[in-house]
């Protein structure tokens, strides 16, 4: 099981959830993080550092962004690993 970035992250990308990764599973694209289910070992640590809740444990991801286990899946391989806070779209 792992955790998964949903759509209060899009154009929104704050960065407090990975600098808490242990195991650095979160990547970087142009809108939004995704974390690698293949990297993740479920530890909760990024969960209450997100300001808009946008990561959800997979089992417990909304209907309405179930969508987004695959596309974390998918998306994280593909795009640079972040390990370190940047400043975050909202404020750019």
């Amino acid at each position: 099981m792992a955790f998964v970035v949903t759509e209060p992250c899009f154009d929104c990308k704050y960065t407090d959830c990975v600098v808490v990764c242990p195991c650095d599973c979160f990547h970087e694209g142009e809108r939004m993080l995704f974390i690698d289910p293949e990297h993740c070992i479920d530890c909760d640590a990024c969960l209450p550092e997100c300001p808009v809740e946008a990561i959800f444990h997979e089992d417990n991801v909304p209907e309405r962004w179930r969508d987004f286990i695959a596309l974390n899946a998918e998306q994280a391989p593909l795009l640079p690993e972040i390990t370190e806070r940047k400043a975050p779209l909202a404020a750019r």
